[in-house]
């Protein structure tokens, strides 16, 4: 890889920590600060949906104005250091609300910072590399999000035989995931520099709005980008939910919290080798060809989590099914909608593509919580994510022979 690719990547290993600390160890600490006898699921599901709505309302305008010429940049920038300073400061709070309102702003923050991170992938590697790079991004991140974890485990489990506990071993925890996100932050800001942009206008926020209808409209036109947002609306809604609620369905289950979260870092170490695999399969097979494989297990894992998991064996099963699938959906996805939208516009586009993931995040976490609320039962909330993969694929199945990749 060249040096701006490279520095690309490195930005996914920093900030991976976090999104390894929020999916493993969080929950685990938020649950010991919330009232005893309240459902974490509940909880947790509500709190993503609000820092999901958030960015889905922020990023399609911020999008758009980091498109102007020297503004990307700027933006991640300034979404990373305000993401950093709350990752760290999430040992402050000891109440579980003020805890949930912190770790909203962090989340708001890294999800807003992924948004120029994707589209500075147009200017860091060229068209015909999209699908190798991102994959990198992915399987790197994967594997380089071990290190802060495996740290801050030995601090979180191994600290109580050395006089350090549970809550005080969780405030390290933060410190260390920040400092790593910061420091893998330095490469792109240094290395990666926007190539495709917008000229300034007068009547800036004028113009971004206009703009913004004006890239609705052109979304609407192509048959080939709506079906495709269309079906990325449904199916990362799964994964995502996946991804955020797995833990909190775990702990509801009652399974072990040290068995799930070594279960999630195997889950960190399949996806480093599949997601470069599944980026070197779509080469050969087609982009498009290897995300409806993608989907398809992803409906067979929900599937395999409402019906049988119910031990720290079954969780495993699904750490490692969803480690082979989990990069490669996520990587492609962020490449194949990279080659056909208008690079200079890529922040425009990519807040519409991220504002889609955010709103169907939003939709998927609310599913789990309200249909486990009514029911009293995690597993038929789980179920619900089902459908949601099937319609999903439908829509991919819909876009031209002649679109695929």
């Amino acid at each position: 890889m060249t040096r701006q690719e490279r520095s690309w990547v490195l930005y996914d290993v920093g900030n991976s920590g976090f999104v390894m600390l929020s999916t493993a160890l969080i929950p685990i600490y938020f649950a010991s600060l919330a009232e005893p006898g309240s459902s974490v699921v509940v909880a947790w599901g509500y709190a993503e949906t609000v820092a999901s709505l958030i960015l889905a309302l922020l990023m399609p305008v911020l999008g758009s104005l980091a498109d102007l010429r020297g503004n990307k940049k700027k933006f991640l920038v300034g979404f990373v250091g305000t993401g950093v300073v709350a990752c760290a400061a999430l040992g402050v709070p000891t109440h579980a609300l003020a805890f949930l309102v912190l770790y909203v702003i962090s989340a708001v923050m890294l999800n807003g910072s992924m948004v120029f991170y994707d589209a500075f992938l147009v200017d860091a590697t060229t068209e015909d590399r999209f699908d190798e790079v991102s994959s990198q991004g992915y399987a790197w991140g994967y594997i380089g999000s071990c290190i802060p974890f495996i740290a801050c485990l030995a601090v979180v489990l191994g600290g109580p035989s050395i006089g350090i506990d549970m809550m005080l071993g969780m405030k390290i925890a933060f410190l260390i995931t920040a400092a790593w996100w910061l420091a893998f932050s330095v490469p792109i800001i240094r290395d990666v520099h926007q190539t495709h942009y917008k000229e300034r206008v007068p009547n800036l926020m004028r113009a971004t709005f206009s703009g913004l209808l004006a890239t609705l409209r052109d979304i609407a036109r192509d048959k080939r980008i709506l079906l495709f947002m269309l079906a990325y609306f449904f199916y990362i809604d799964g994964v995502h939910t996946i991804i955020k609620m797995s833990t909190s369905y775990g702990t509801d289950l009652g399974i072990d919290s040290t068995q799930l979260v070594l279960a999630l870092l195997m889950t960190q170490f399949v996806a480093f080798p599949s997601a470069i695999a599944y980026g070197r399969l779509s080469a050969r097979f087609g982009t498009r060809r290897m995300l409806m494989i993608a989907v398809f297990a992803y409906f067979c894992i929900t599937l395999f989590a409402a019906f049988f998991l119910r031990s720290a064996v079954e969780f495993w099963i699904l750490a490692v099914c969803v480690g082979l699938f989990q990069g490669g959906i996520q990587a492609l996805s962020r490449s194949e909608f990279g080659k056909i939208i208008p690079k200079e516009r890529a922040n425009e586009y990519y807040g519409f593509f991220d504002i889609l993931g955010k709103y169907a995040a939003v939709m998927g976490t609310f599913l789990v919580s309200l249909f486990t609320q009514l029911t009293g039962n995690p597993s038929i909330g789980v179920l619900s994510v089902s459908v949601l993969f099937v319609v999903g694929l439908a829509f991919m199945w819909k876009m031209p022979e002649d679109d695929a990749r």
